[in-house]
């Protein structure tokens, strides 16, 4: 042990077979050479074991084609079942049982290792031979009758398999199954049928023989009803990897499931759409009487909406957004479901068109055609909630804790009844006073914000949604503020367990005078909101002035609670906290505010949960946003954008997010107060990367950036529109006068505001390809509906519900297992798929390489160059191309967008140019920073010594480490400062 010891200090990189000759030589060195001699010889014969292990065998099918891995525990499993048929064992083997078994198994075992040494091919047919003949040797005489018995029955079961078709639905197997009402006999015809419907159209992608017999496999005796469902969809569910198109298999066979479970029937019977329609009616009164449904929704003429459903609109799902939808969003009663996905979707339209008075059939109509056919999907909330007897139907809270003990626990109570209704939620802690402040009431001093965010968190985590999804909230705090730095540290895993706040999402609000001073390498001074209350509500120049009057009466003693740092330093802290544990965000406070509409009605304290919000937040008014978002690659061809078509959804969305405000349920009045003041809505976009790959554009491109700017304009240009053409029929919001709207300004008009409030170039192309005059003459003469009408949300759940690549995100990775609370869901990239299909390409080995190479392509040889740059990965994208995407939607947006960056590889100076371009290219906020982690994906089905590699995470560097994609073109600059810039330096 010393001598491997002292190998390891000198650098040495130790395997077994090291150890093991540092063992030979001390035995030596010692005398011991007897053992020493036992030793070599027993390294001998093991290694000569490991060169015949079985585990390098392969046995051939009966089909004398397909060869398979050879499996000793499968000869045993033989052995020991006609050991139990023949002695009729029900409980466990006795021990003689399980060691003439094990004997047998072993000489079977050799028997079948010698002949493969010899160059002999095996064959199942032979293995079973010999299971024969030793039963007989060793006179096991009922054994080996049964065994030669049940070899008779299997072997007349397959020849019946195969001359007899499947649609003659003769019983070749039968399996007793487990029913509430007792037991019953099903036959693998009756299975076969069943999943050949799930696959009717796919037949060319997907084989209804083999997901058979791989549910088969999963079966066993007095097996319950419900499992043979799970088995089947599980059957198919494990083939996505290799074809997309077994999700929709599974998709349909958990279809069939629900249909049975709320109307009776299968999916496959005639009279479905009737019996669909009949039900309608009987579960919305059932619905009533749990008191799940809102008695309302039998207002509307329920035949004509049942008419209206389409069933057909099932098979949009795949399995991942059906499986989410069943766990999560159907309504239930004792887990036993009682919606559909039409009846959910027509559920939701309803609840929406309550107050549309004597078109509200018309529009539940309207309303259900753009959700079910995934054109539009409102937020989770909504889904949740509309048309229920609770509709709280609003995404995102934002509310302002004034430095007040019995506010700051109202705020804390508030955050509680906001979060039972799966609202998410942005708390500013900014006016809470700093540690070491005095408090007048007890003369004592304050022990700052810290302890308060625990509490805050804490009541997140106990108040979990309602049940339905963990509760989630933000926290923000200013820069300036004195306790800043311990706020960085909130996510750390070590320290103070007091002063951690593991389960709330934390985010830095920073003026953009802190940006300037990093850029100088300047100063900056911490104090504590009690000394400097009026800061908080001052922005941009009006900010500044302020601030740096502040600065000189520290100068002047007549400030004592200070602290000066370096401002660099502290955005090193920040940037390293963040790649550290993913926390704070990156927000910026002034282009925030600057770009508002509502400047004349407040002050925009901090963002939402999800940065995309921004809304003025006060003591009085807690702002609140409904979200929604367009399904983009829906409206998007080969040629481009369908804009008549997304024209018409944007309109019917933004009537659905704006009848949210007086339908929702509100858990609090300062909630109500500034939702019916303001009327905000949020509606946003998803499927971006989706809409470039039907469009052949890579992310990394100009064309890339293009279709952002455009796309973006448009679903503005008619949001906006929209807005007005619904202040025409009921009357602009009440806060409407003196704001930018009225003062003539369009969210592209703010970009000038924010460059000259700011004192530095705002590095953004301002062009326009749209007539705006038209939109321009309608604001002035009807007003805004709504104060606030874009914002792109991270649209994760809905995403996966619709099929599409959430929001604004380049596509993750081509083949990863996504997690949530419905299960482990295997995610292939399905444009791939097709691309490779196109050009001969997709097979199991290229399934492999995609595993070997963690879901990348690039280090694929035989993919075309062209192919690999249309299909990069998150991580393969330089950010500069994401941010400047991000930044031409932002110019037509008046809210922001989650915005995620991705990081590779660890780089402080990477970090630094990517968040300090976010701040040049006026963004006003960022979301997750996304890095790599030290494990990849999971390998166990992957023959690495084909390629006679070593493993890659064996690796000390990657192995795309040298490799840069040649795109032919440079994305946009990272850094202005050049040899100015002391991280560049």
């Amino acid at each position: 042990v010393k001598q491997v010891l002292t190998l390891a200090s000198k650098g040495a990189c130790l395997t077994v077979e090291g150890i093991q000759d540092v063992v030979e030589v001390t035995l030596m060195k010692n005398g011991h050479h007897d053992v020493a001699r036992d030793y070599i010889l027993y390294r001998d014969e093991r290694k000569a074991a490991r060169e015949s292990s079985t585990l390098n065998l392969r046995i051939y099918r009966r089909d004398k084609t397909t060869p398979t891995r050879f499996n000793p525990m499968k000869i045993a499993s033989s052995i020991e079942h006609a050991f139990r048929g023949a002695r009729k064992i029900a409980e466990h083997s006795p021990d003689e049982v399980v060691l003439a078994v094990n004997i047998l198994t072993q000489k079977i075992v050799g028997e079948m290792t010698e002949l493969a040494a010899k160059g002999d091919t095996l064959y199942i047919d032979m293995i079973e031979d010999r299971i024969e003949r030793e039963l007989m040797n060793e006179k096991i005489f009922d054994v080996a009758k049964y065994y030669i018995l049940y070899r008779a029955e299997k072997a007349n079961k397959r020849e019946t398999v195969s001359s007899v078709p499947f649609e003659e639905n003769l019983p070749v197997r039968q399996f007793q199954i487990k029913t509430a009402d007792g037991q019953i006999s099903i036959s693998d015809a009756m299975l076969r049928n069943s999943i050949a419907f799930a696959c009717r159209g796919l037949e060319e992608s997907v084989s209804v023989s083999q997901l058979l017999e791989t549910s088969i496999l999963q079966f066993y005796d007095g097996m319950k009803e419900p499992e043979i469902d799970l088995a089947k969809i599980f059957a198919a569910k494990s083939k996505i990897e290799l074809e997309p198109a077994y999700s929709k298999v599974a998709s349909r066979l958990l279809l069939d499931m629900i249909y049975r479970e709320t109307l009776g029937r299968s999916a496959s019977e005639a009279g479905l759409v009737k019996a669909h329609r009949e039900y309608f009616k009987k579960t919305l009164k059932e619905g009533i009487a749990l008191e799940r449904v809102s008695p309302k929704l039998l207002d509307f003429d329920l035949d004509e909406l049942g008419k209206a459903m389409d069933l057909a609109r099932d098979d949009l799902f795949t399995y991942l957004g059906l499986q989410t939808l069943y766990d999560r969003y159907f309504i239930h009663h004792e887990q036993r479901r009682i919606e559909t996905p039409q009846i959910f979707w027509m559920r939701v339209a309803m609840g929406l068109a309550l107050n549309e008075g004597e078109q509200k059939n018309k529009r539940a109509i309207e309303f259900y055609d753009v959700l079910s056919q995934f054109y539009f999907t409102s937020s989770t909330p909504t889904l949740f909630n509309s048309g229920t007897l609770h509709s709280q139907l609003s995404s995102c809270y934002l509310s302002t804790v004034m430095d007040d003990l019995g506010h700051i626990f109202k705020v804390v109570s508030d955050d509680a009844q906001l979060s039972k209704w799966a609202g998410g939620i942005g708390n500013d802690w900014t006016n809470v006073r700093a540690t070491g402040a005095r408090i007048k009431g007890t003369n004592g001093s304050s022990q700052g914000v810290i302890p308060f965010l625990k509490v805050a968190n804490d009541t997140a985590v106990a108040v979990n949604q309602g049940g339905k999804r963990k509760g989630a909230m933000c926290a923000y705090l200013e820069t300036w503020h004195l306790d800043i730095e311990d706020f960085l540290e909130l996510r750390k895993n070590t320290g103070d367990e007091r002063r951690r706040t593991h389960d709330m999402n934390t985010a830095n609000w920073i003026p953009d005078l802190f940006m300037k001073r990093v850029r100088e390498n300047g100063s900056w001074t911490l104090f504590s909101p009690s000394d400097v209350p009026d800061l908080h509500d001052l922005y941009g120049s009006a900010f500044e002035k302020r601030y740096t009057e502040y600065e000189k009466m520290v100068e002047e003693g007549k400030l004592k609670l200070y602290k000066k740092v370096e401002a660099l330093q502290l955005w090193r802290k920040m940037l390293s906290m963040l790649f550290e544990t993913g926390h704070p965000w990156i927000t910026f406070k002034d282009p925030s505010n600057i770009r508002s509409p509502q400047d004349h009605q407040g002050v925009v304290h901090s963002s939402n949960l999800c940065t995309e919000i921004l809304l003025n937040s006060s003591a009085e008014e807690t702002a609140v946003c409904n979200l929604g978002s367009i399904n983009l690659p829906l409206h998007t061809t080969e040629k481009g954008l369908d804009e008549k078509r997304l024209a018409a959804t944007v309109r019917t969305a933004v009537r659905m997010l704006d009848n949210v405000i007086d339908i929702n349920f509100y858990p609090t009045v300062e909630a109500k107060t500034s939702n019916l003041r303001h009327r905000p809505i949020g509606l946003g976009l998803m499927g971006f990367q989706d809409a470039l790959y039907i469009q052949n554009i890579s992310y990394a491109s100009h064309e890339a950036v293009s279709f952002a700017d455009k796309s973006m304009e448009m679903i503005s240009y008619y949001a906006i529109l929209a807005s007005t053409e619904l202040a025409k029929e009921k009357g602009s919001y009440s806060s409407y006068k003196g704001s930018k709207w009225d003062r003539g300004y369009l969210p592209i008009d703010t970009i000038d505001l924010l460059e000259k409030e700011r004192g530095v170039k705002v590095d953004i192309d301002r062009s326009a390809s749209m007539d705006w005059a038209p939109v321009r003459a309608l604001i002035k003469q009807y007003g805004m509906r709504n104060s606030n009408t874009m914002a792109i949300a991270p649209t994760a759940t809905i995403g996966n519900i619709t099929g599409a690549i959430p929001s604004i995100e380049p596509i993750y990775k081509h083949l990863f297992v996504k997690s949530n609370l419905s299960g482990e869901f295997t995610v292939s990239n399905s444009h791939l798929v097709e691309k490779l299909k196109t050009l001969g390409l997709w097979d199991a080995e290229m399934l492999d390489d995609l595993k070997y190479f963690d879901g990348s392509i690039r280090e694929i040889e035989r993919i075309p160059d062209e192919v690999k740059m249309l299909f990069l990965t998150a991580f393969e994208i330089e950010p500069e191309w994401i941010i400047e995407c991000a930044a031409r939607r932002q110019k037509w947006i008046d809210m922001g967008q989650s915005l995620n960056l991705y990081l590779a590889e660890p780089s402080g100076k990477k970090l630094h140019q990517m968040y300090l371009l976010a701040w040049e290219k006026g963004l006003k906020t960022n979301y997750y920073l996304r890095s790599l982690g030290a494990t990849q994906i999971e390998k166990s089905t992957v023959d690495i010594n084909r390629r006679g590699l070593q493993p890659r995470w064996m690796k000390n560097k990657s192995a795309s480490g040298n490799i840069k994609v040649e795109r032919g073109e440079e994305p946009p600059k990272a850094c202005n400062l050049g040899e100015g810039c002391e991280s560049c330096q």
